[in-house]
């Protein structure tokens, strides 16, 4: 446990020790300081294994990660209202949802444009291959999500690094095909274990054995869904771009030190000599001078990190904070003036529908990074100025 001066609740404690029993865990659970309580298994956990794949502790939000852009602007090239910056990106970005009842759904393309038409044409092929095993797939928000970033945590930000230099960056995942994907693989897990599930620490730490139907499958449709999560990103991230220079009257370029990388994930990977798959619940890899990003609150700052190959850690790091509280007990405790207080310095929504979000319901990000210092090296510090939520 990389948590040294980091609070770590004791059900989150708890749940580290259930999914630690199973017999198929290689060498041992690596803990990252953002650990928090999550539904199946434990955010902010690397758990490597051997012979099997828990679906849920991939969770529902496949492929989920931060993407970041360095652009060559400088923050005396931006404008000096900010408002205007947000309400493009708002505009340029489906966010949010709303009730399919009363009409389109906010947070999907009405009409995607071209840029979505042809990434979800070079995703369509995997796609039809998975519905063709498992037709219940086909009815699920795919082509009208592509490009769009959802609710919760996710968002999109400008910032400005250490040396004033503005960045992009973004945070969102597979949307509803990923989360239909994580959902049907977790109720077949569970159905495939029915006759041993009472044995397990828990029943949402079913599992599939390698070599199975259901493994193979899930293995493919994980990683096509892993796939559509960062060309969500990627495109989100070109029509952001797209909009800020509607705004920004000097012309910009934002390729530079792009960083776009998982943070719910499992894939194969090499660890003391052995071939293990290694799934990232909240977690980001740090490979040796491997880039990541580790993001704070919307009232905090970020880091752009280069991974230091810390082996005992499965060369993983942090994903962001780290959650100290629910979103019940956050809209319980704090209201709109607290809210507008911690994000006095950003230009960002200040409302009843965000207050779950406020900064004070994260863990401090400066321990947080102080915890992993064996782990990352910081690369760049990143301040937010915008930030768009769903």
């Amino acid at each position: 446990m990389w948590t040294q001066g980091v609070p770590v609740e004791e059900a989150a404690r708890a749940q580290l020790l259930q999914t630690a029993q199973l017999p198929f865990i290689y060498k041992h659970l690596a803990v990252m300081p953002d650990v928090h309580l999550g539904k199946g298994s434990t955010i902010g956990s690397v758990i490597p294994t051997r012979g099997a794949i828990i679906p849920a502790a991939v969770g529902v939000d496949i492929g989920c990660g931060m993407m970041a852009a360095r652009t060559s602007l400088r923050a005396a090239d931006l404008p000096d209202q900010l408002g205007g910056l947000r309400s493009a990106i708002e505009a340029a970005v489906p966010h949010g949802r709303s009730s399919t009842r009363s009409g389109r759904d906010k947070g999907a393309w009405g009409r995607p444009p071209a840029s979505v038409d042809q990434a979800w044409a070079r995703l369509l092929p995997g796609f039809e291959a998975i519905v063709a095993k498992y037709p219940k797939l086909a009815k699920t928000n795919n082509h009208a999500h592509l490009g769009t970033l959802g609710t919760g945590n996710h968002f999109v930000e400008v910032c400005l690094d250490q040396e004033d230099r503005v960045w992009f960056m973004l945070h969102s995942g597979s949307r509803g095909v990923g989360n239909a994907i994580g959902n049907l693989f977790i109720e077949l897990a569970q159905a495939d274990m029915r006759q041993h599930i009472a044995n397990l620490p828990h029943r949402e730490l079913a599992y599939f054995e390698e070599g199975s139907r259901h493994f193979d499958d899930y293995v493919e449709a994980v990683g096509w869904a892993q796939d559509y999560a960062r060309q969500n990103r990627l495109l989100m991230m070109r029509h952001v771009v797209d909009a800020a220079r509607t705004v920004i009257a000097k012309p910009f370029d934002a390729e530079v030190e792009a960083v776009n990388c998982h943070h719910n994930y499992v894939q194969r990977e090499t660890h003391f000599g052995q071939e293990v798959l290694v799934t990232r619940k909240g977690a980001v890899a740090a490979h040796k001078g491997q880039l990541g990003i580790i993001p704070g609150s919307m009232g905090a700052k970020s880091f752009i990190v280069r991974g230091l190959g810390n082996e005992d850690a499965f060369c993983s790091c942090s994903h962001g904070a780290g959650r100290t509280m629910s979103r019940t007990e956050a809209k319980r405790r704090f209201d709109i003036e607290d809210q507008r207080r911690a994000t006095a310095h950003v230009e960002c929504r200040k409302d009843v529908g965000v207050i779950d979000e406020i900064p004070m319901a994260y863990k401090d990000i400066d321990a947080v990074m102080a915890a992993q210092s064996s782990l990352v090296e910081v690369v760049h510090t990143l301040r937010q100025i915008v930030c768009v939520k769903g």
